[in-house]
């Protein structure tokens, strides 16, 4: 009887194993109007097969029929100038362990898009996170495989800003100023972005000049802004934009709330990003995972071609020195484990 049931429950693992054989991929149109495309990564019983999408060679199955998961769905928010392929390999360890993977695309701060980068996006993602969900959830695959009253959002960079606001933060364009004001020199990048950097030479004084005449005039904008989408139950930042927080507002998080920090990240400091968030949410929030060797784009898999970047930004996000992205491995999996922990417990 030992043998049949031993039996039985080989059977029941290798027919769950066959039901969610490859990483299923699919385009939704765009939620409304102005909106772009939010694609899925989602588990199928189709095998993966070769795929190229720009620069990046993947393995997916694009198409093919959904399978029933885990039955939860969990949002990807990319940084600036992101895309979903960047965050293929996250997607296909979550779709591994049974979760459906939404990702908009964010308008105007996107690899073919970066016009509205900065706060002019920050007040746009979250609502495009929320009709994201909409999509998956009005969509007839997916909406009978689903629940959506407990739903992951994970958010790198600029998409970590995002993930802090759903998690409960409110934020200020007036706080990036102010911050500038002070930090001007140390957090050069986080206020300027790629526009310019410092050389040391005899040209960093008018750019300083320049730059925080510029702060001063587009960044005057006192309101708070936040976003609440109750179906929204666990949040990962990765390596976050964080400066313009109220660190208050995080000290007790809406829902569970864990933070990606890279030690080396030279465009997000994180005693300026991600160091002020801790201090003021643990314990209450988790440190997942800290890669101390990492820089900014550690979380970028597969990571872009730097050869087609620009000076300023190649330098951002090339890997340090001694950072193995292998390390990637377990901080992918940790991500899934917490989501596993906080969507499909009971608690």
């Amino acid at each position: 009887m030992r043998t049949a049931r031993t039996f039985a429950a080989l059977l029941a693992c290798c027919a769950t194993l066959a039901a969610q054989a490859g990483t299923g991929l699919l385009q939704l149109p765009p939620p409304v109007a102005g909106d772009e495309p939010v694609t899925v990564f989602y588990p199928t019983a189709a095998p993966d097969q070769a795929v190229q999408r720009g620069p990046f060679a993947l393995r997916l199955a694009p198409d093919a029929p959904p399978s029933r998961g885990n039955g939860r769905l969990i949002v990807l928010s990319h940084g600036s100038g992101g895309n979903a392929w960047v965050h293929s390999d996250l997607a296909k360890v979550l779709v591994d362990a049974g979760f459906v993977v939404a990702m908009p695309l964010h308008h105007g701060d996107n690899a073919g898009d970066m016009s509205k980068v900065g706060p002019a996006s920050w007040k746009l993602r979250p609502a495009e996170v929320s009709r994201a969900i909409d999509a998956v959830q009005h969509d007839a695959r997916f909406a009978p495989l689903l629940a959506f009253d407990r739903v992951g959002m994970f958010g790198m960079s600029a998409g970590g800003h995002t993930a802090l606001t759903l998690a409960g933060g409110r934020w200020s364009p007036s706080r990036l100023r102010d911050h500038c004001a002070v930090h001007l020199d140390e957090d050069f990048q986080s206020c300027v972005g790629l526009a310019t950097r410092l050389n040391g030479d005899v040209f960093d004084g008018p750019k300083k000049a320049v730059a925080a005449t510029a702060i001063r005039m587009r960044l005057g904008d006192t309101s708070w802004f936040t976003h609440e989408d109750r179906r929204i139950a666990a949040v990962v930042a990765g390596v976050p934009f964080a400066v313009d927080f109220d660190p208050a507002s995080l000290a007790s998080p809406r829902v569970p709330l864990a933070l990606v920090t890279s030690g080396k990240d030279t465009w997000l400091k994180p005693q300026f990003h991600s160091g002020p968030i801790l201090q003021a949410c643990l314990p209450r929030c988790e440190l997942l995972a800290d890669m101390r060797t990492a820089g900014h784009a550690a979380l970028l898999s597969p990571p872009p071609p730097l050869e087609a970047l620009g000076p300023i930004a190649r330098d951002l996000l090339s890997d340090p020195p001694g950072f193995d992205r292998h390390d990637l491995v377990a901080v992918h999996a940790g991500i899934a484990t917490f989501f596993r922990r906080h969507l499909l417990s009971l608690e």
